[in-house]
């Protein structure tokens, strides 16, 4: 017998991601999701919300901290280097709307993914996407499919 499909569920009021097998819970991690609130309109740099599943993933294999510009490796960011800039690293799991109001989102390039501002993990600080310490992106990504099931709700 086929165990049921996992899903990952985000909440922006928790900064929490839960990912289930059915009614069981397999993990819960902390993430940060948008300073803007949600929201699904382009350029506005919030978290949508609703019905999605991931479209594509990125990073197999690829070392911790693996800095990603449009998905392909650039470099690698040393824990604790001091830069302004919002880096997407380790993993991305690219998230597709499936629904009318979010069917932006791959458009709107929405990921799951690791961050070099680990510190702010726990708080909204993102510009849209849902950001989880690397070491837990990691694991999120080799625990789930292309196609896994995402909800994200307030």
């Amino acid at each position: 017998m086929q165990p049921p499909p996992r899903k990952i569920q985000v909440s922006i009021a928790r900064q929490e991601l839960q990912l289930t097998e059915g009614d069981r819970v397999i993990a819960v991690w902390p993430v940060s999701t948008s300073k803007f609130g949600p929201g699904t309109e382009p350029g506005s740099h919030r978290t949508p919300t609703g019905r999605f599943r991931v479209v594509e993933r990125h990073g197999d294999g690829a070392p911790p901290g693996t800095i990603f510009k449009s998905r392909q490796p650039v470099g690698l960011w040393n824990p604790g280097e001091a830069t302004d800039e919002d880096f997407v690293l380790t993993r991305i799991l690219w998230l597709e709307g499936l629904e009318a109001h979010n069917a932006n989102t791959k458009d709107r390039y929405i990921y799951i993914h690791g961050t070099n501002q680990e510190d702010l993990i726990g708080q909204p600080a993102s510009i849209g996407c849902v950001r989880m310490r690397n070491a837990d992106v990691a694991a999120l990504y080799d625990l789930v499919p292309q196609g896994v099931e995402v909800e994200i709700f307030v």
